[in-house]
């Protein structure tokens, strides 16, 4: 049986994760052979959609500690329901935002203790760390621009609030340089797939 790997996507809104993400699974299920689960925080399967209806939806006031929660019910029931099934059973498993999101977003976007976060993360995912996390960084003028007029709840925010998001990101690369590494997302669509399928290599090797 193959051994089975957890990989989370990450960035700023707009920043091509999602896309990235899907390139790999097919790279990884045509190229590779391998059994690929996609998922997503919010809104994995079931449960998750309908947190995710309300954290990006909802039309009144939401506090910050509530935003918070409301992830991380949601990140439980992926980790629980979804990951770690697939993982301990040899598929690999890419999801679109995990920890670091709530990081970046809460803690240095919202001004949240990040000590507590990061606390409250360990709990949520049963102590279990991405085996890699790639950051698709990129400007917020750009990305803002890339999200364009439709915007959900967390992404009407300002650029304020998204330079903080950004450089929280950063951050947590530094800090964490062996398992998040930071990719420039400025590029083609086709030179950041060849880094993001370089990174796969390296890790499995």
């Amino acid at each position: 049986m193959k051994k089975g790997y957890f990989i989370t996507f990450e960035g700023v809104d707009g920043c091509g994760k999602t896309t990235q993400l899907e390139l790999l699974a097919d790279y990884l299920r045509d190229i590779k052979d391998y059994c690929v689960i996609e998922t997503r925080e919010p809104g994995a399967k079931g449960l998750g959609q309908k947190i995710r209806e309300i954290l990006l939806n909802y039309d009144g006031e939401v506090s910050s500690q509530c935003e918070t929660f409301l992830f991380l019910a949601d990140r439980a029931q992926n980790i629980d329901t979804i990951v770690n099934p697939a993982v301990e059973s040899g598929k690999i498993v890419l999801c679109d935002r995990h920890t670091d999101s709530t990081v970046a977003y809460q803690g240095y976007g919202r001004g949240l203790d990040i000590e507590e976060i990061n606390m409250l993360n360990n709990i949520a995912t049963r102590h279990r760390k991405p085996d890699l996390t790639i950051v698709f960084d990129i400007d917020v003028h750009t990305s803002m621009q890339r999200v364009g007029t439709q915007k959900d709840r967390m992404e009407a925010e300002g650029i304020e609030f998204f330079n903080s998001v950004r450089n929280g990101y950063l951050k947590l690369a530094e800090m964490e340089p062996n398992r998040i590494k930071v990719v420039d997302a400025t590029r083609s669509i086709e030179e950041i797939h060849k880094d993001v399928t370089g990174l796969f290599e390296e890790l499995v090797s």
